[in-house]
């Protein structure tokens, strides 16, 4: 069985942020193959989907580790098999970087899941949102909390059907 968990901040206002990035991967993946989340459990919106559970933390972005470390345990998942998907402002707008394992890269909903599982052996697949005019303007804080410029979400079909494609593959 594998876990692959979405980050992002539950609530209407975070949705189509930058930060939730992973959350909208996952409701993409999930209308394509018409599949319904579930109640929360354990901390997080799920479904189940072939030999996949797939969840969305609903404890904010930066306490992600709670809800994956329960999931982990509830459903006997070893961290070969999980798979974290998150958005990633180093990375350029489009781009998708697959890594085994690694630092947190400072990404606070990572640093949470390293603190709760022990350990920094664990795939992620990166989302990039990077947009060097707007970051500066804003600064990170706001920036990953600001929604995708109207140029992003035109590209954001494409992008995610993309992201859907590797979760298949990994």
């Amino acid at each position: 069985m594998k876990l692959i968990v979405g980050l992002g901040n539950p609530g209407d206002e975070y949705n189509f942020t930058r930060h939730n990035f992973g959350f909208l991967a996952l409701d993409f993946y999930a209308k394509i193959h018409n599949l319904n989340w579930q109640n929360p459990k354990r901390h997080a919106i799920w479904l189940k989907f072939e030999d996949k559970i797939l969840i969305k933390p609903q404890t904010f972005y930066n306490d992600s580790g709670l809800a994956v470390q329960e999931a982990m345990k509830f459903y006997k998942v070893a961290r070969e098999d999980l798979l974290v998907i998150n958005d990633d402002f180093d990375l350029g707008f489009g781009q998708i970087r697959y890594r085994k394992k690694g630092s947190s890269a400072g990404n606070n909903g990572l640093k949470s899941i390293i603190s709760h599982l022990g350990t920094e052996e664990f795939a992620r697949l990166r989302l990039g949102t990077n947009n060097p005019d707007l970051r500066a303007k804003m600064g990170d804080v706001k920036f990953v909390l600001s929604r995708f410029s109207a140029e992003e979400k035109n590209a954001l079909p494409q992008l995610l059907k993309e992201i859907a494609a590797r979760i298949d593959e990994l």
